[in-house]
């Protein structure tokens, strides 16, 4: 079976653009500005003939506690929603800025879901990112990853990790095989009925 990937993390932090570099497509609308991304989209992606889908959302912001109203609850509920159908969560957070409260209030949320949780800090370029990332350790996850979505940078090394951890079912591998080489058919019965 395909592993599910969310991406997650506060609104205008690079889900989008990630989501359209792994996908290599242009699904996501993309611009500098947050809330553009409201529902859950989904696409198949394709690494290395790995094949898995991934799910972005619209973002969580500070408040997680449900004492949010009407766009923002709208894109967290859809955010959690993607959360439980995932199998491993990609939490963005934006480099640039630094770690925040927002970022500790969705961690203790993930936290939660005793799901694989890779952090993504995002938008290391020309920045320097060992610098970038010292902060982002307080939240205590072990896979970190520094990634330039929009430049591609850190990408492949990320995704050949991540899908390390899902390895592929022998099943399934066979199947998927078998598939390939076409359709087979076979004609029974009596000789000469027709």
């Amino acid at each position: 079976m395909k592993p599910v990937l969310a991406l997650v993390g506060r609104p205008n932090v690079g889900k989008s653009t990630l989501f359209n570099r792994l996908t290599r497509t242009r699904d996501a609308l993309v611009a500098n500005f947050p809330g553009l991304t409201r529902d859950r989209n989904y696409g198949t992606a394709t690494h290395k003939e790995r094949e898995y889908i991934l799910i972005d959302t619209g973002g969580v912001n500070a408040d997680i506690r449900g004492e949010r109203s009407g766009i923002d609850k709208h894109m967290a509920d859809q955010t959690w929603a993607a959360v439980d159908e995932a199998d491993a969560l990609l939490f963005l957070v934006d480099g640039r800025e630094g770690l925040n409260t927002a970022d500790h209030q969705v961690t203790k949320r993930l936290r939660r879901t005793n799901k694989p949780v890779y952090l993504l800090v995002n938008k290391v370029d020309g920045i320097d990112a060992d610098e970038a990332i010292v902060d982002f350790y307080a939240l205590g996850f072990t896979k970190i990853f520094t990634i330039a979505a929009a430049q591609g940078r850190g990408i492949t090394q990320m995704m050949d990790t991540i899908l390390a951890d899902f390895p592929e079912d022998e099943a399934e591998l066979a199947a998927e095989e078998e598939a390939s080489h076409g359709i087979k058919l076979a004609f029974i019965g009596r000789p000469n009925v027709g």
